[in-house]
């Protein structure tokens, strides 16, 4: 399976169970058919064979009825009964007798109030004004005075004219805003017995009980309307054979639209053919997606690829049919190729050339020239994937898209160089205008990749460049407080790249990868052999060998938790968590055995595992091994490149018998490159020296000496998790010093027997 390209480093994909997968992509498909559908069928020009007619613009020619039709304008039907509804009057409901009642009855009551004030001689006048206020809120001073004032026999006149009077204008309809109408109208109904001075105080009186009694009725007005709207006929229009429909330079309204489709004139929208002819190309489109994803199982079963892709196709095709179609734009100008070029960075060439034909396949779909513009995009597309490539600059998306630009400009130039009404003048407008969306696809697909490639754990070749330098926080703090394990990373890195080169994996990614892959180390370095003070001693040789384990395994999640602190991406977290895979501190599980008498079955290997997960890519799989290369060919310092290629060998076979290597995709004949592509960079550092003369060598012994004591130098267990003791230091010719050999892998150090 190819890599992705350099600029670009992803997760690796994950395969789905077959089931969940199944119905991942059931799903996928049915909702992918009908969005598809949809932008074929109501994303579509509404023409009269060539001409563009739709709402609000202008006919260019008189349109003619090609055959007589009668039919029902649902559209002129509907505005006639909604006028009509209109016109309809208010509803209200019938005069209520229960409020004339009510209020009558509160006005006796009233007045009986007032008899009863007007009688009481113990109350004074001021006394008996206070009394009557508290009758009713719009009971005034004034009327109060006027009713004290009045005679018995004046109070008992006026008290039944109120009354009556009061009976007489609850009898009448009042709605609201009525009310005072009804109040203005009491003078005329007094008798015309009672004298004229005492007119003003029965008014006064009976205006206070005067209210609507008849109320506004939303049902009663809804019913109004309909049986308005019920009474309108259909509005039947009829055209006969060759009668002008719409004159030209008419601008067309909807009545007009519905015209000319019940005529016939106008293709799409509500065509059944259009539905289906839709439908057909839907399928064809839909069977080619399928066959890739069945083909290409690893595209298939990361469901966030395959959305993120759907996503991306649907919104290109969209925006191009809307800005192409409804926006009459020029095709050629439509950057379709930054998908391509999207798509081909994050996930390969492959998907994003192949995704490329339906795409243009659909963009052409209803247009004039469609052939043309398929060609024209698609041809544009590939060749900017191709170009592109494996990109790890900036420019190169620019330089792509581009390029693009010039094949589809050669593209339309075939095309239009053999059509007699096509001038010189239109050409270079097209050629500009391919030129123009070459260069922009390039710049739209560097903008969407920067924006979109983290959602999707991905890193792009800026953020490893920035990991890269040396003044980067975590690799600072790494060098600062454990420089042994940062020379010790650098020389996986350098393995691990030069592998990763010649097998095709990201280079980049990897020996990024490998500069962070022993973080953690830096938060205890004391208890890694690669960074303790030589003569210093060993803190695991006094500790339990669980405490120990535990305290190298734990380099993996502080590790893990550094690199989220520094806030490094997804994809190079999976080297810190995978570079050890679910190996285990084989020396510590030895010493616990030992501990125990000897009895295995007291000890479970799994307290002295890695937590894992094992490496899921080719890149992290890589620094695995160049991790226990280095540490290898550190402790055992090997001479000739038999030796070197013996530990290779060896590191890789446990690796691969514990089933380390199982969720990459890493094939035999890739561990085989590595193989050679180890040996030749550890015989580059590990190649024979020249003895020095006898007094440089005593002055080196000396210097040594003081460091290691040649009776209490430590030499290191095998690195491999699976190895079950460590190696022995190889014998050494008397002539040559003892060395001082720095080691990389975190497990204690046993005395040389």
């Amino acid at each position: 399976m190819s890599s992705n390209p350099d600029f670009l480093y992803s997760s690796p994909p994950v395969l789905a169970h077959s089931r969940w997968r199944i119905f991942w992509l059931s799903l996928f498909t049915l909702a992918m058919s009908g969005l598809i559908w949809v932008a074929l069928v109501y994303i579509y020009p509404l023409d009269t064979g060539s001409l563009d007619l739709h709402l609000g613009t202008v006919a260019p020619v008189d349109l003619v009825a090609p055959k007589f039709v009668e039919f029902e304008s649902e559209l002129l039907t509907a505005e006639a009964r909604e006028a009509a509804a209109r016109g309809a009057s208010l509803a209200y409901t019938p005069t209520d007798p229960g409020i004339a009642r009510q209020q009558v009855d509160a006005l006796r009551a009233a007045v009986t109030f007032i008899s009863t004030t007007r009688a009481d001689s113990f109350a004074s006048y001021e006394q008996k004004l206070e009394d009557l206020a508290v009758l009713d809120a719009a009971f005034d001073r004034p009327l109060a005075e006027e009713i004290l004032l009045l005679t018995d026999e004046q109070w008992q006149a006026v008290m039944t004219e109120a009354v009556l009077v009061l009976q007489q204008v609850m009898r009448s309809t009042i709605r609201d805003g009525q009310v005072e109408e009804a109040r203005r109208s009491i003078p005329s109904l007094v008798s015309f017995a009672l004298p004229e001075e005492q007119v003003p105080t029965v008014t006064g009186l009976v205006s206070l009980y005067v209210v609507p009694n008849s109320f506004y009725s939303e049902e009663l007005t809804e019913e109004r309307r309909q049986q308005a709207r019920d009474a309108v006929f259909p509005v039947v229009r009829t055209f006969v054979e060759g009668e002008t429909v719409v004159r030209s330079g008419k601008v067309l309204s909807e009545a007009d639209i519905e015209a000319l489709q019940e005529l016939g004139l106008l293709v799409g929208g509500d065509d059944p053919l259009s539905y289906l002819n839709a439908g057909g190309v839907v399928i064809l489109s839909m069977t080619f997606i399928l066959l890739f994803l069945y083909r290409r199982p690893a595209f298939s079963g990361n469901f966030k690829q395959i959305l993120y892709t759907s996503f991306f196709f649907l919104v290109f095709l969209y925006l191009g049919r809307v800005i192409i179609l409804q926006a009459h734009a020029l095709p050629y100008i439509f950057p379709l190729t930054g998908f391509g070029l999207l798509i081909g960075a994050l996930f390969g060439p492959q998907p994003g050339m192949f995704f490329m034909l339906p795409l243009s396949f659909l963009m052409g779909y209803g247009m004039p020239a469609a052939l043309e513009v398929t060609i024209y995009f698609f041809l544009s597309g590939v060749f900017g994937v191709l170009v592109l490539d494996r990109a790890r600059r900036v420019v190169s998306y620019v330089w792509a898209g581009a390029w693009a630009g010039v094949i589809g400009a050669g593209a339309l130039l075939t095309f239009r160089l053999l059509d007699p009404f096509t001038d010189w003048n239109t050409l270079a407008i097209y050629v500009v205008a391919s030129l123009v969306n070459g260069v922009a696809s390039g710049i739209i697909a560097l903008l969407l990749l920067f924006t979109s490639a983290p959602l999707l754990g991905k890193v792009t070749i800026i953020q490893l460049t920035e990991l890269s330098r040396p003044d980067h926080p975590l690799l600072k703090f790494i060098l600062l407080t454990a420089p042994g394990t940062y020379q010790h990373s650098l020389q996986v890195a350098n393995l691990a790249e030069q592998a990763a080169e010649q097998i095709g994996a990201d280079a980049l990614l990897t020996r990024i990868g490998a500069l962070y892959h022993d973080a953690g180390k830096a938060l205890a370095p004391q208890y890694f052999i690669e960074n303790q003070i030589p003569g210093a001693g060993n803190p695991h040789e006094n500790i339990d060998p669980y405490e120990s384990s535990a305290i190298i395994i734990r380099h993996v999640t502080d590790g893990l938790d550094l690199a989220h602190k520094h806030h490094l991406p997804d994809r190079i977290i999976d080297f810190i968590a995978e570079h050890h895979g679910t190996t285990a501190t084989r020396f510590q599980y030895a010493k616990a055995i030992q501990a125990a008498g000897g009895d295995a079955s007291k000890v479970s290997l799994d307290d002295f595992r890695y937590p894992g997960p094992r490496p899921r890519s080719r890149e992290t799989a890589l620094v695995m091994i160049a991790d226990g290369c280095e540490a290898r060919a550190r402790a055992e310092r090997p001479h000739t490149e038999v030796e070197i290629r013996a530990i290779i060998k060896d590191v890789i076979e446990k690796r691969l018998a514990s089933g380390q290597f199982d969720e990459t995709s890493l094939t035999m004949r890739d561990l085989h490159i590595v193989q050679d592509s180890f040996t030749n960079t550890l015989r580059g550092i590990y190649h024979p020296r020249i003895e020095y003369p006898k007094l440089e060598e005593r002055a080196l012994s000396t210097d040594e000496s003081e460091t290691f004591p040649d009776a209490a130098r430590p030499v290191p267990p095998s690195p491999e998790p699976d190895a079950p003791l460590p190696p022995t230091q190889p014998k050494r010719s008397p002539k040559t010093p003892p060395r001082n050999v720095p080691l990389s892998e975190p497990t204690p150090h046993v005395k040389n027997p």
